[in-house]
């Protein structure tokens, strides 16, 4: 039976992957206290995609997002709060309330990492892609890099590639890294087709 937890809650319109690395500006009081406390007390926020709905500037979340890991934190030349999260676990929004500091509160479940499972054979060439492409931004370093794991392999495309949010959602959602490396290969092919014209 999975733990049912509370957690504060940061809508965003950007995705965090498990193991991602994400920065963040701080500066609206209900997010620099929230930032305290889990510093505080070494706990996580969820991060979660927000979508506008019909009505303007009304906006509701998806239901899956990850939990953030402050790793690091500066103050800016502007004040503001600068800070490094790291993604750790996928979880499940089930409900969600505004607290009167207008932070919100999510009723979570987190989700089960997901198995070790070695990329397929057919996806070889994807890993020397993802090789040439890291080593030439420059975005993890040598020990964080896991080529022979497919969920590593597949949340670091789903993160670099210029691809729609909902598209990136949809990989965050999908809980088989197969699945989401055969969801990836069509779209990581078109990227690199257009690129190429």
């Amino acid at each position: 039976m999975t733990e049912i937890e509370n957690a504060p809650i940061f809508p965003l319109r950007t995705i965090l992957f498990p193991e991602s690395k994400l920065p963040l500006r701080i500066f609206e009081p209900r997010y620099l206290d929230m930032v305290s406390q889990c510093m505080r007390e070494n706990s996580e926020f969820g991060i979660i995609l927000s979508r506008e709905t019909n009505q303007p500037k009304m906006f509701e979340t998806y239901n899956v997002g990850t939990m953030a890991k402050i790793v690091d934190w500066n103050q800016g030349n502007d004040g503001l709060l600068g800070l490094t999260t790291m993604g750790s676990q996928k979880f499940k929004l089930l409900t969600m309330t505004k607290q009167d500091d207008g932070l919100n509160i999510g009723q979570i479940e987190r989700i089960d990492k997901e198995g070790e499972f070695k990329p397929t054979e057919n996806f070889s060439y994807l890993i020397s892609l993802l090789k040439a492409i890291l080593d030439d931004i420059n975005l993890y370093n040598d020990d964080e890099k896991k080529f022979d794991s497919a969920s590593w392999v597949s949340f670091r495309f789903a993160e670099i590639l210029p691809l729609k949010l909902e598209d990136k959602q949809k990989c965050l959602e999908i809980d088989d890294p197969i699945i989401r490396l055969n969801f990836l290969e069509p779209l990581i092919k078109m990227i690199r087709k257009n690129s190429q014209q």
